[in-house]
């Protein structure tokens, strides 16, 4: 059995599970579609917590995002293959998306690099994020959309540029500088109320 047979194999075997248990479809759609959305809004959140830590961890998530988004892209450029359903009969597809390259896994990236990313800085509660991206991973399988190798690999690319950023990112100057730059013109605009002490 050769590399793809087993990638097909395992892609089987996830998806039809969207046939056998049909009443779990709308909860791995909605993993699959709008996710993304609850990952954009926590970002933010933990962005005006107005918390240095907090902020360097959204950087270097960020930072994660674009360095695994260029490595994917140069993996993309190494093999292609369009997405499951274009390739395959019978598939479980629940998202309908333009045919493409599906090699590596877009979501699956994006997820990876915000939530290895958070984990790195916070880690009780970054095991709930990393729950949250192998979700969305697997959901991404379960609704036709990408190969098993696909999300794999999307994760493999994700976790070495987060440990690489991380390693790397908080030890340079200018980000500090920066970041402080940026909360001395924020305090300008919109000052911190100090907290008033009780009678």
């Amino acid at each position: 059995m050769n590399l793809m047979e087993l990638n097909v194999q395992c892609f089987r075997a996830i998806n039809d599970l969207g046939k056998q248990y049909p009443e779990l479809n709308p909860a791995f759609y909605a993993i699959a579609e709008y996710t993304v959305y609850a990952l954009a809004l926590c970002a933010l959140l933990y962005w005006f917590t107005r918390d240095s830590q907090n902020r360097m961890m959204v950087i270097c998530a960020t930072a994660t995002f674009v360095m695994a988004e260029v490595l994917g892209k140069l993996a993309g450029t190494l093999h292609s293959n369009n997405q499951p359903f274009a390739e395959l009969a019978n598939v479980n597809q629940l998202v309908q998306k333009a045919v493409d390259n599906s090699f590596p896994s877009d979501h699956t990236i994006l997820f990876f690099s915000f939530c290895v990313s958070f984990w790195l800085f916070q880690r009780k509660a970054g095991i709930l994020w990393m729950l949250l991206a192998v979700c969305v991973g697997l959901s991404r399988i379960w609704v036709g959309v990408h190969y098993p190798a696909d999300v794999l690999v999307g994760a493999l690319i994700s976790i070495g540029s987060a440990l690489t950023v991380f390693l790397l990112l908080p030890r340079f100057t200018f980000v500090h500088s920066l970041l402080s730059f940026y909360e001395k013109m924020e305090s300008a605009i919109l000052p911190v109320k100090p907290r008033s002490k009780g009678l």
